[in-house]
């Protein structure tokens, strides 16, 4: 290429460089200046139908109304904030290839230059010429990356009422509390131990011929109750939580359930099939869990919030603690939106004690029989929609997955004390999901999924094992696994499969249906996803090819979990849809509880646990 070759396509280079940033400078600021006159995150409209849902709450029209402009709404603004994020890295690759291709271009022409044709007044007027130019496209470049900074760091300034910044804990800080003084009364007989928390808290309400006694809730059989261990005995066996559902999702947060003989059919307005239903005391969306006879939920509003312990064969209330006096706790509780609450994370139980976490950044611990072993702070987290991720358990730990707009974090605290045992920050964003165990080489690891990374940690040290770059936005959907894959989703993202081992790849990758919240499940080489509009999908879970699609009237915010070889999904209006967990995408059964549903299933031998908005069921043929 001969010296005026060099020159044309060095001015070439120029010329569309410099278009290309002042294109981009400009969508920029005009982006920068249209969030700033419209807010993303406040939406008059959605206010106005907020204001008409309180004078019509059993509107269920209204709720799917405002749920769907939130919902726009937050995919505008995060397209937004992708488009500023990508503009401001383009511009800054546009801005060097122009300064580059510039010197090239001047420094060719001022080679081929006959000396005797540059007068002094030439050589100043290019001088002043380009003085001008980098001065104005320095300007436009400065103004436009500011904007673009500006506008990516919009959900910082973002604070919520009475929210303080999580900060991390001294060891010294955590204190073992006995916040309610004297002893549980003990039943003569048969009896469990009982209390009655308050006057009116629980309605439970009888159908069929059912016994207040406890009789087996089993369809005409003995059922065999695995008994809790006494206080304070460690009993750790993994098997122990194949037979129970200890932690959010089951065994392990996979969604996966042991148990067999689940009923298909029931309708909670008739009462058909229904063994007991109890009102829940407080919210919550929290999913129950069960060790042996004992099931327990988690509720929270402006006033309290408390754990409850029922009789899973009768319903009978055995005690109900409210979480108080645990330093570092809010006068005041953060504001949180009304689908996520005060008492959104499912607690864990490991057959010693029951864990519980709010979000007002208090964790705490009972002993089966209610008594508060103990309870700490992690600090409010700073979080515009409210805390959700749920607690896991395994051996002496109690893991917490603290992922918040001012840090990413994950901590393991001692099941025994609630003294630290790891905390780890992590180069994550905010994150609704919870962290799943898997077991790999025989070892058992923590793996999570956020803003922008799905990694694995070391259950014992917290060390992080693998990380790859899949998610963006709200991450709600916690992971799936099966057959050394791990599965992650998230809506504006995309939904991918990557093998647990250092420096991951994509095994396969698809974005056409992805979930907001609720978690996908792998069971027999097969991927269920569902989405908050309403559609079910299967995949092959090693090559990603799409098996079914199906698509029901409401929207899931629940999870699907498998259970006796069909997969049970609970959608927002509380029908549950019964399919077989094959290929084939054959519908058993669609039953109704009556209320909305967003919590997931419970099971036992013969028997699902749902909790609907209002009440706790209790499910048998």
């Amino acid at each position: 290429m001969d010296q005026e070759q060099k020159i044309l396509l060095a001015h070439r280079v120029l010329l569309i460089s410099g278009i290309f940033c002042g294109v981009v400078a400009l969508l920029l600021i005009l982006n920068f200046w249209h969030m700033k006159q419209h807010e993303p995150l406040e939406s008059k409209t959605i206010e106005v139908l907020v204001e008409r849902l309180k004078n019509e709450p059993g509107n269920e029209e209204l709720k799917e109304e405002i749920r769907s402009f939130d919902l726009l709404a937050r995919k505008a603004y995060f397209t937004s904030r992708w488009q500023v994020k990508t503009g401001t890295w383009l511009l800054l690759v546009g801005g060097i290839v122009m300064a580059v291709s510039l010197k090239i271009y001047t420094d060719l022409r001022s080679r081929i230059e006959e000396p005797e044709k540059v007068t002094e007044e030439l050589l100043r007027a290019r001088a002043n010429s380009q003085y001008w130019l980098l001065m104005a496209g320095g300007l436009i470049l400065g103004l436009s990356l500011v904007a673009g900074f500006l506008t990516n760091d919009y959900l910082k300034e973002y604070q919520q009422m009475g929210v303080v910044t999580d900060s991390p804990e001294e060891e010294s800080a955590v204190e073992v509390i006995d916040v309610f003084a004297g002893t549980l009364e003990t039943a003569t007989g048969e009896g469990d131990t009982t209390e009655v928390a308050e006057a009116g808290a629980a309605l439970i309400e009888k159908t069929g011929e059912e016994a207040a006694s406890g009789e087996s809730a089993a369809s005409g059989e003995s059922e065999s109750v695995q008994q809790s261990p006494a206080p304070g005995q460690l009993n750790f066996n993994k098997e122990d939580f194949k037979k129970n559902q200890a932690t959010f999702r089951g065994y392990m947060g996979q969604g996966l359930s042991f148990h067999k003989n689940i009923p298909e059919t029931w309708n909670g307005s008739t009462g058909e099939n229904i063994k007991w239903k109890v009102a829940s005391s407080k919210p919550g969306y929290s999913s129950p869990v069960i060790w042996g006879d004992k099931i327990f939920i988690s509720g929270g509003d402006a006033q309290a919030r408390v754990v409850s312990c029922y009789n899973r064969l009768n319903g009978q209330l055995l005690w109900e603690k409210e979480v108080s006096g645990i330093p570092g706790s809010p006068a005041t509780p953060p504001r949180v939106t009304d689908d996520t609450g005060l008492a959104a994370p499912t607690m864990a139980v490991d057959g010693n004690r029951v864990y519980a976490i709010f979000a007002t950044g208090d964790v705490v611990a009972f002993d089966l029989t209610g008594k508060q072993v103990w309870g700490r702070n992690l600090g409010v987290p700073n979080n515009h929609y409210g805390h959700s991720s749920s607690l896991q358990v395994w051996g002496n730990k109690v893991v917490v997955q603290y992922d918040t707009n001012s840090r990413g974090r994950m901590l393991a605290l001692n099941t025994a004390s609630g003294e630290t045992i790891w905390d780890v920050e992590r180069p994550v964003n905010i994150s609704w999901a919870s962290p799943v165990l898997i077991e790999v080489e025989g070892k058992i690891q923590v793996v999570t999924s956020s803003d922008p990374y799905v990694s694995g940690h070391d259950l014992e040290t917290g060390a992080e094992l693998w990380k790859v770059e899949a998610m963006m936005g709200e991450v709600g959907a916690s992971v799936a696994f099966t057959d050394g894959l791990v599965y992650a989703t998230n809506e504006y993202a995309r939904l991918v499969a990557v093998e647990p081992k250092a420096d991951p790849e994509f095994i396969w990758e698809d974005d056409e249906y992805l979930s907001e919240a609720s978690s996908p499940v792998a069971y027999n080489g097969l991927l269920y996803t569902a989405t908050s509009y309403g559609v079910l999908v299967c995949y092959d879970a090693r090559t990603g090819e799409k098996k079914f699609e199906k698509e029901f009237n409401n929207g899931f915010y629940s999870s699907p979990m498998v259970a006796d070889g069909k997969v049970y999904l609970v959608d927002m209006r509380g029908v549950t849809h019964i399919l077989k967990a094959d290929a084939s995408g054959t519908v058993i059964a669609q039953p109704e509880l009556g209320e909305a549903g967003y919590a997931v299933p419970a099971f036992a031998d013969g028997l699902i646990y749902l909790r609907g908005e209002s009440n706790l069921y209790c499910i048998g043929n």
